[in-house]
């Protein structure tokens, strides 16, 4: 495991519409659920997604996996973790996610690499701006 250098953390609630006929979350929602932990993280970073596209870059998703634990079931509260692992050349998050009774639930990775918004070129190193604001969301703690 690579250190945890930043980390957030943020409940939801599963809906109606997340579960399938067994009353469980269907397995492509989780990737939602780590798209609200994701934005808690850039949030408390101070870089979100509209600070990114105001900067002019994008961060797509390049790679996702996910470990399937438990189920989630529907009208639970969860909690999702994220920790920032990775953050100068490409964006690496790690998540946990725990079902209502704190159990482990889904532990998941996401990767993002950075491309110039006008250009749509891939760029191998991150904006100063958001290693800046790593760097200052390290030193307060993370």
């Amino acid at each position: 495991m690579k250190e945890r250098l930043v980390s957030a953390e943020t409940s939801f609630k599963v809906e109606f519409f997340d579960v399938d006929s067994m009353n469980i979350v269907w397995h492509g929602n989780y990737v939602k659920f780590m798209e609200v932990g994701r934005c808690a993280l850039l949030d408390k970073i101070g870089y979100n997604y509209i600070a990114m596209r105001k900067d002019g870059f994008a961060f797509p998703i390049v790679e996702v996996k996910v470990k399937y634990v438990r189920p989630l079931v529907f009208n639970e509260t969860a909690v999702i973790k994220s920790f920032l692992v990775e953050y100068e050349n490409r964006l690496k998050i790690e998540y946990e996610i725990y079902n209502a009774r704190g159990e482990l639930a889904t532990k998941a990775e996401s990767t993002q690499m950075v491309v110039n918004g006008a250009t749509g070129e891939t760029m191998f190193v991150c904006p100063p701006h958001f290693i800046e604001k790593v760097q200052r969301a390290i030193s307060l703690g993370g």
